[in-house]
């Protein structure tokens, strides 16, 4: 972008809550076509959002009705990521606001991700369908590092949920807590973890309670990005519904609620379904501006 050029607009959106003190803040910026990867991370680093949105012309043969399909790139203060979850469904009610509920169609570097948008309640909700996902297993030599990073005693695992690498757009490794209390103390050695999980090409960390068959309280440890924690993550939510359908932990047709935020002050809700016959996942949730 030239030196004199107009700065686009940044909006400021929250994911996975109706209140714009919930959820997971994202930047959304609706024309990045006159940006380069310098600016777009510039202006990701300035917000200081997890993740900021940059929508560009969408490539050749994505379909989609015209006007509602686009590029997307997602940026932390640190670096280009290939998916974000929280900052699709910003970006979506954004788009929403302006050209009503809808379906829509985003080139990702994952991957197409179709999203639909209804009203609900008085407000903007979206529901994104993620690439289609895969699990893998962890060596034990990774785990361990993973849990002395974050100061867990292998013990406070829950035995029931297996540690696993999960995709669904971006890689995650998945840890269950054995109590809602570990799950709460989350202390960890920033610099240890980011290391590890960039040697491993992770994301973030999916640690996770089980409240109940279909209800989990989650948090993301996400140092790669230069965040602490992320608070609500959708991509990882695709992720964590791909684990469960493959370790077979829930029924092939299930419809599951993640709480995410509450130990950061920034409640929000992520609806995960699963479809029997149809690998992807959906993630879902409420949507509202900032400012």
């Amino acid at each position: 972008m030239t030196t004199d050029a107009p700065r686009p607009e940044v909006l400021r959106y929250t994911a996975f809550s109706s209140a714009p003190a919930g959820g997971n803040p994202a930047g959304v910026v609706l024309d990045a076509t006159a940006l380069d990867d310098d600016d777009m991370l510039a202006i990701a680093a300035g917000l200081g959002y997890s993740e900021t949105a940059f929508l560009t012309a969408p490539p050749a043969g994505l379909g989609g009705q015209e006007g509602r399909a686009y590029g997307i790139r997602y940026f932390s203060p640190r670096a280009e990521v290939p998916f974000c979850g929280h900052a699709t469904v910003a970006t979506a009610v954004a788009l929403a606001e302006r050209t009503g509920p809808g379906e829509l169609v985003f080139a990702t570097r994952a991957g197409t991700v179709p999203v639909e948008v209804t009203e609900e309640d008085g407000g903007l909700r979206a529901t994104l369908t993620s690439v289609e996902p895969h699990v893998e297993g962890i060596a034990d030599a990774d785990l361990a590092e993973a849990l002395a990073a974050l100061d867990w005693p292998a013990a406070d695992l829950d035995p029931a949920f297996p540690p696993r690498i999960a995709y669904a757009g971006a890689r995650h490794l998945v840890l269950a807590a054995a109590t809602r209390a570990r799950l709460a103390d989350l202390a960890y050695d920033f610099t240890r973890l980011e290391t590890l999980m960039r040697r491993l090409d992770l994301t973030t960390v999916q640690l996770v309670w089980r409240e109940s068959a279909t209800v989990f309280h989650v948090r993301d440890p996400f140092p790669v990005g230069g965040v602490v924690e992320d608070p609500a993550t959708g991509a990882a939510a695709a992720a964590f519904g791909a684990y469960l359908r493959t370790l077979g932990l829930v029924p092939e047709d299930a419809v599951l609620t993640l709480h995410q935020g509450e130990d950061l002050g920034r409640p929000g809700e992520l609806t995960v379904t699963l479809r029997a016959g149809d690998p992807r996942v959906r993630v879902g949730g409420a949507g509202t501006r900032i400012d």
